[in-house]
């Protein structure tokens, strides 16, 4: 059996990994199965650290498909002409024996899904069955594509089992395997390195801004700053941002500020300051999935996430863009009244061995 597995972006490494891992091991124990490891993008991306393949214990993609475009649409039919001609290469049994696996709900998964398809090749998706419910997010117009396509879809929760069949897929091809993040989490948290920032620090916050819509909303960003250095009672917010939201930040902090920006951590490094943090506020939904596996108080600058277990069971909360929300959950953490959580259903690090055998 031969695997392809496609990244999009930085975070998808981080799911594949595991993956990886268990391939490995499989093939170790006498069982037939290879894997090619492909990225849309170039192989000098500088979103993707230089040291990040080492930090995961997996080897350099096999495969660098090269493209980088600001269109998205652009992007998804230079990713779909690049993965044609890589299959053209490739020598494809047609058979089931060969799947290729697809991650998230980027523009380049869901143009390497349609490709996939028109060459008869079994397609599987990872993290299926999310949902935002807002067509007018175009990464939710490629979450329904690309599970519309998919032979078989993985999902983390039984929330997204059922917005599979709610649309109508078939139930054999959906299997809850779990969160491959957590995987990722249990297997790296004895090698997490504890960064210089927090050098000292008993106690600290940690802030992660990202979203595109947020970092250009300066009236949003400059209430939101505000409110973190007033309810964090003088306890040190650490924020390792990426250029783009430092430099949108930076003015907006107050002379003696609580929150001290600092560059992107690698991943070993941003994991052991999440995994000791007091609490996190974010916009990232896979820093949730992981402070919910933590027990960390996480506060979502989302209005909604595509992981519902996160708040339902787990130690998260949405508040979107409500500053007043913000302030009083803040609040809750600093005076110790967070709400209990728990681990999701399947979220024990076993994801990748389900996904196999899944396969065969």
């Amino acid at each position: 059996m031969h695997i392809t597995l496609v990244a999009g972006a930085r975070p998808n490494f981080i799911k594949l990994a595991p993956i990886i891992w268990a391939t490995n091991k499989a093939k170790e124990n006498g069982f037939d199965i290879n894997y090619t490891l492909i990225y849309t993008g170039k192989k000098d991306d500088p979103t993707v650290d230089a040291d990040l393949y080492e930090q995961l214990e997996i080897k350099s993609p096999d495969v660098f498909l090269g493209v980088d475009c600001e269109s998205i649409n652009e992007l998804t039919g230079k990713v779909m002409a690049a993965f044609d001609t890589y299959l053209d290469r490739f020598e494809v049994n047609k058979a089931h024996s060969h799947t290729v696996i697809v991650c998230d709900d980027l523009a380049s998964t869901m143009a390497v899904a349609i490709v996939t398809k028109k060459r008869g090749l079994r397609l599987a998706h990872l993290v299926a069955g999310t949902r935002s419910f807002d067509i007018k997010m175009p990464k939710e117009i490629n979450r329904l594509v690309i599970d519309g396509l998919s032979d078989l879809m993985f999902t983390a929760g039984i929330n997204a089992n059922s917005i599979a069949t709610r649309e109508g897929a078939e139930l054999n091809k959906i299997y809850m395997v779990g969160n491959l993040l957590i995987d990722t989490l249990r297997h790296n948290h004895s090698r997490f390195k504890r960064p210089q920032c927090i050098e000292g620090l008993e106690r600290y916050f940690v802030l992660t801004v990202n979203r595109k819509a947020l970092i250009s909303d300066t009236t949003y960003l400059r209430d939101m700053v505000a409110v973190i250095e007033r309810e964090t009672g003088g306890t040190p917010v650490i924020a390792p941002l990426r250029p783009l939201a430092a430099k949108a930040m930076s003015p907006l902090l107050s002379t003696d500020s609580s929150i001290h920006i600092v560059d992107s951590l690698s991943y070993l490094e941003f994991g052991y300051l999440t995994s000791h943090a007091f609490g996190i506020i974010t916009d990232s939904g896979n820093v949730a999935e992981e402070a919910t596996f933590l027990s960390i108080p996480c506060i979502t600058l989302n209005n909604y996430t595509e992981h519902i277990e996160t708040v339902t069971i787990g130690s998260n909360v949405l508040v979107g863009s409500d500053i007043a929300l913000l302030s009083s959950s803040l609040s809750d953490i600093i005076a110790g009244k967070w709400k209990r959580s728990a681990i999701p259903d399947r979220w024990d690090g076993r994801t990748a061995e389900r996904i196999l055998q899944s396969l065969y």
